[in-house]
């Protein structure tokens, strides 16, 4: 016996067995919509270096609520901005504005530069004067002692000191913080980029940057780091070291240049995404349209070939949203990871004194993993709504999904049994299905129908009969 209810794909399908019960089997399509997961997704500039730029021009009622897949907020900001004076911290400039994307239940990101192509004192100039040794500059052109510029000597054990101690504080106050994304390593190069190009140009040894790795991973140690890709510039070894230190990568290179230079290190993107989300930063978007290097494609195909999990939005955001819609919904369908139900199975009926079992085929249509990872779950809700069962299969965890090229995802099968509780009344109920913690509470969002606002999807109905007399 077969019955097709719309919208979704509701099979009954009788059992082998002529006494055994008919069979819910349910296939949802993907609704094409844009997820809001961990580890993943769009992230605004609020700060992009220059307080003006990008999202501090926004109105403070303005969170961008309709940005697909907005997930995270960036601030890139100088030191002196935050410590205008040794030891006294401004952090209003980075926690005023973050509020109101963390009231939505988004994530921010931070960067906290020590040289800039536009500020002459990126690192405060009270570490100068305490003795720190640097250069003056003049951007573009190196070092010029007539210089607009200032840059710390990178190595000097003053300016060192002083840095840590401004990690230190930054990590007393954002280590661990389950509302920060991820912080970068930003203490070397201009702009925390790690290279010196649009400043000294000096070439520094390896174990320069290494230093400055060491210092954020002796205080951050339980939120995830970011190295750029330009710290390559100072020696390969670099990027290994970021490695070790379980740093993930991040590559602020994307369509700075035309083709065939639109990006230079996806190669080594492949060291890191199969363990952390990569995160993209691609050319101040007029920028590299003015310059002819920003190609749709070319975009789409760094996704592919980074396993991007973090993509930002390098302009004001209003405008790059208006110029960009069809663009950030290809990215969507990609960017990180996307969890599809491609099939679910389970009794249309089951007595109270038989354990019930579910029978699920998932597929990962994203580039990069679920690296959060999560276990399906499989609630039954009453006729008035409220919560009577859950049930998770601890067996199976999406972060073992594997990644392939669009329309290529591999399924994986998972089947589980589960006893009602002793005090379960007898009853139809609606099913559930969700992704997240060993105790059934929702974390991932999914691409399905019918969703109850709290990351669960309705499947279908089981009636639960009472138990068969004696």
């Amino acid at each position: 016996m077969r019955r097709l209810l719309a919208p979704i794909a509701v099979i009954l399908v009788s059992m082998t067995a002529p006494a055994a019960p008919e069979e819910v089997v349910v296939r949802p399509p993907d609704t094409g919509a844009a997820l809001v997961n961990p580890m993943m997704g769009w992230t605004l500039y609020y700060y992009s270096n220059i307080p003006t730029n990008y999202g501090s021009k926004l109105a403070s009622t303005d969170t961008m609520d309709d940005f697909p897949g907005l997930s995270s907020v960036y601030f890139r900001l100088p030191w002196a901005y935050i410590e205008p004076q040794e030891g006294v911290f401004d952090w209003s400039i980075v926690d005023g504005p973050a509020q109101r994307w963390i009231d939505k239940g988004l994530q921010i990101a931070l960067c906290f530069s020590s040289a800039e192509s536009w500020l002459r004192y990126a690192t405060p100039e009270w570490v100068k004067d305490a003795g720190a040794k640097g250069y003056f500059c003049t951007g573009g052109k190196g070092v010029d002692p007539e210089g607009n510029l200032w840059e710390p000597d990178y190595n000097d054990p003053v300016f060192l000191e002083k840095a840590e101690r401004f990690v230190a504080a930054a990590a007393a106050r954002y280590d661990g913080n389950p509302n920060v994304a991820f912080v970068d390593v930003g203490s070397f190069g201009v702009w925390g980029e790690g290279h010196t190009f649009h400043t000294s140009q000096i070439t520094y040894p390896a174990e320069v940057v290494k230093k400055h790795m060491d210092m954020y991973a002796r205080h951050f140690t339980r939120t995830l780091l970011a190295a750029n890709d330009d710290y390559s510039f100072q020696g390969d070894e670099t990027i290994a070291h970021a490695r070790e230190k379980g740093m993930t990568l991040r590559d602020n290179s994307i369509l700075v240049q035309p083709p065939p230079r639109s990006y230079y290190h996806a190669d080594m993107a492949a060291d890191f995404w199969p363990r952390l989300p990569v995160i993209l930063e691609h050319e101040h978007w007029r920028a590299s349209q003015e310059r002819g290097a920003w190609l749709p494609e070319v975009f789409l195909r760094a996704i592919e070939e980074y396993h991007a999990s973090y993509m930002s939005i390098h302009w004001f955001p209003r405008e790059f949203l208006e110029g960009e819609r069809k663009l950030i919904d290809q990215t969507n369908l990609r960017l990180g990871y996307r969890l599809q139900l491609r099939e679910a199975r389970w009794p249309q009926s089951v007595p109270l004194d038989e354990r019930v079992a579910f029978a699920s085929t998932w597929a990962n249509a994203g580039v990069a993993p679920c690296y959060p990872g999560g276990f399906p779950a499989y609630t039954l809700k009453d006729a008035q709504g409220g919560i009577a069962a859950v049930f998770v299969d601890e067996s199976f965890d999406m972060r073992t999904l594997e990644v392939a090229a669009p329309g290529a995802a591999p399924e994986r099968a998972a089947s589980s049994s589960h006893g009602f509780a002793l005090n379960l009344p007898a009853g139809e109920y609606d099913v559930f299905v969700s992704v997240g913690r060993r105790d059934g509470t929702p974390v991932i969002a999914l691409p399905l129908a019918d969703a109850d606002g709290h990351r669960r999807y309705k499947l279908g109905k089981i009636s639960v009969n009472p138990k068969a007399q004696p």
